[in-house]
Formats: structure tokens, sequence, C-alpha cells
């Protein structure tokens, strides 16, 4: 589904007027379901305004102060650090329901930047009143609580990534990811469009542009995917997790290919001395 279409799907009002949060179809994904009324009015004033943001336009950069968190309303973004030489390295990408900014909480400034993948539309929550706010709604409060524990998981599930998989468990494991959010969002399971480009998902995953292709040529000729640019439809979703294996299996996986690395290295010390 293409951004303008999203963004007729999510209850606009017209003329600029305002809908409320308990209209929004991502009600129960950025909020607790237990809100009462009043409740629900006081985080219906706390959003200032919608902000639109243009394809790869930002959202805030990295150190600057943090003065909101943002929810995704429509479209999705990517968050970015810079290398000390230049280079970009994509640290999330995030969907409607999602909220960003919190990295700037720990030291009141951001450390990412966020880059709109299409046009997209955002709800902003100024912090300092959310904050007064949650004091006062402990459902909310620990709504929040369970987000920052999901980023929480979710960065532990890159760590993974990077350090005990292979490219092709990396790939698939990133595509059934997707599949799952995209679901929990009322979209099809199996075919949705790739926001991102093969150089950001391989950034993202610690591989290469070349790599991400290959192993995308490799599961569809294999037969898991389909995958026409970035569109891409998953043919077989339980061949892709039993592809993956439990992470015990990834991890002895990882182990052997370490060990054939270090007997090569040996091999090739030795045949350096001579």
């Amino acid at each position: 589904m293409d951004a303008p279409a999203m963004l007729q799907n999510l209850n606009f009002s017209p003329c600029g007027t305002r809908t409320g949060c308990e209209l929004c179809s991502l009600f129960e994904l950025c909020l607790p379901t237990d809100l009462e009324e009043n409740q629900l009015m006081q985080i219906d004033e706390l959003i200032q305004h919608k902000r639109l943001i243009k394809r790869g336009s930002y959202a805030f950069r990295a150190g600057a102060p943090l003065r909101s968190l943002f929810v995704v309303r429509a479209g999705s973004f990517k968050t970015t650090v810079l290398h000390d030489d230049g280079r970009e390295q994509v640290t999330g990408f995030y969907m409607p329901g999602e909220i960003m900014g919190l990295d700037g909480i720990s030291s009141d400034f951001h450390t990412a930047n966020s880059v709109a993948l299409e046009d997209s539309e955002l709800c902003e929550l100024p912090y300092d009143e959310l904050e007064s706010l949650v004091r006062e709604i402990p459902s909310l409060q620990r709504h929040f609580h369970r987000i920052m524990s999901r980023e929480i998981v979710r960065d532990h599930g890159v760590m993974l990534l990077l350090g005990a998989m292979s490219a092709e468990e990396r790939i698939a494991t990133f595509l059934l990811q997707l599949s799952k959010r995209y679901a929990a969002r009322g979209y099809s399971a199996s075919s949705f469009c790739l926001r991102m480009t093969r150089g950001e998902i391989g950034s993202y995953l610690g591989l290469t542009i070349e790599t991400v292709s290959r192993v995308f040529s490799r599961l569809q000729d294999e037969g898991f995917i389909n995958a026409e640019k970035r569109d891409v439809y998953l043919k077989d979703i339980p061949g892709l997790r039993k592809l993956i294996g439990s992470n015990d299996a990834s991890v002895v996986k990882s182990a052997r290919r370490a060990g054939r690395e270090d007997a090569r290295a040996e091999r090739l010390r030795a045949l350096a001395s001579f």
C-alpha cells in the first residue's frame, strides 16, 4: 500500500480539523486500551500538531535537543548514525504506531537521525508534558515502560542477527519480522512493499548490498519468496522459519563457521611461514 493510500485510511478530517486518538485506526498500537474518556482528552490536548514529512526529510537530527517524541501515523522512517569516517549506519526502521525519539531520553539529546522513507505523517508529543501526564495515568506509564522494553528486546535481536546468524538467516529473520509487524497493523503478512533499499537493509543487517541482492535471489530460486524490485511475496513462511532454526542451532552453526574460519586462517599462516 502506497503512502497516499495509507494516509487516506487513517481517519483524517477535512479542512485541518483534529481527529481524536480514539478514532485513529492505530489507537491500539499507540495507547493502552483501558484509558478513560477524560484521559483520552488529556492525550488529545497533548498532541500539539501532526507533522507531514516528505520522503528524504528529517523528523529530527542527531545532536538536537530532545523536545518531543514522535508516533508514526502514516508512512515509514529509518534511523541512522554517522561513523567517524562519514559512513551512514542504519539502526532501525519504524512503521505506523511505533514511537521514535526514545534515544534522546537518557542524555536529553537525540543520538540518531530520523529520515522519512516515503511521504509520512507524525503525531508529536512534547516530552516534558508527556512525562507529567504519564505520572498521572498509571496505565499510560506501564504502556511506555513496555514500549521501552520492546526497544531493548529489539536491540538484543539485532545483536543476535549480527553476531550469530549467516547472511541467509539474517535476511530471513528480517523478512519474518516485517511480516509480523505488517500483520499487526492489519496488512498482509505475506505480501508487502519494502520501503527501504537493499543498501539500507544491508546497513541494518551488517551486510554488503551485493550480499543482500545475492541472498534475495537465492531465496527466490529456492522457492521461499518472490521479489520484484521492492515488492516481496513470502511464498513459504514456515520454510523461512525452518531456515532460521532455533537460536541455539544458529549459535552452534556460527561456532562451526568460526571454527572453520580459524582453521583456514591457521593454514594460511602456515603457508605464509614457508
